[in-house]
């Protein structure tokens, strides 16, 4: 049986995305779903925004990761991409590590992938390649989104957002419902407010 094609664009300095990447990895234990990866950047999508000055300063430093992803992608592939994310993502929501080459080059090491691929951090010929992934994945949502974003079968949506990663059956049951509401062209939200923290268990 195909498995269903699910594309995933992530940013390394989201936190919302590091929670549903950990879903849908568990989705993919339980139903036929592949996730293929993609990259988007919250820096690009937050350029030209009114945002805080918290927040915008929060993106000083969101460039370095993805530049650094866009490299890996174009010189080994989409596949190459999880392990690098999973390991930047591990080092930034869990262990609380600056976004900065330290941080990255770890991250590199433990992917058995060569330091060099750092330099790619202040590299902004990465960016238009960046920006172009971005905008394929946006355009199917709307710029009033951005990360978790997934689509499924021609159909996008932005998030789910969660506070915490449900594991096993539960994982499963969460996605046959985002898709299936999803699926309705004329569904455009369903919305509470946070009142959890973050949780990265």
């Amino acid at each position: 049986m195909t498995k269903t094609t699910a594309e995933f664009w992530l940013d390394p300095a989201c936190p919302f995305a590091w929670i549903t990447s950990r879903w849908i990895l568990e989705v993919e234990k339980v139903r036929d779903i592949e996730v293929q990866w993609n990259i988007m950047s919250l820096a690009f999508l937050n350029e030209d925004k009114d945002i805080s000055e918290e927040y915008r300063s929060f993106l000083t430093t969101a460039w370095q990761p993805v530049r650094v992803l866009m490299a890996v992608e174009q010189k080994l592939g989409k596949e190459a991409l999880l392990p690098l994310y999973t390991a930047m993502g591990t080092r930034i929501h869990i262990e609380k590590q600056d976004k900065d080459r330290a941080m990255i080059e770890a991250a590199l090491a433990e992917v058995d992938l060569d330091a060099s691929f750092a330099d790619a951090m202040d590299d902004e010929s990465y960016d238009d390649a960046i920006r172009a992934s971005h905008t394929r994945g946006m355009d199917q949502v709307g710029n009033e989104v951005g990360t978790p974003t997934i689509s499924v079968d021609g159909t996008a949506f932005f998030g789910p957002v969660l506070t915490k990663a449900p594991k096993g059956e539960d994982a499963g049951r969460l996605w046959d419902g985002v898709v299936t509401v999803a699926s309705f062209p004329n569904f455009h939200e369903l919305k509470r407010a946070r009142d959890l923290d973050l949780d990265f268990s």
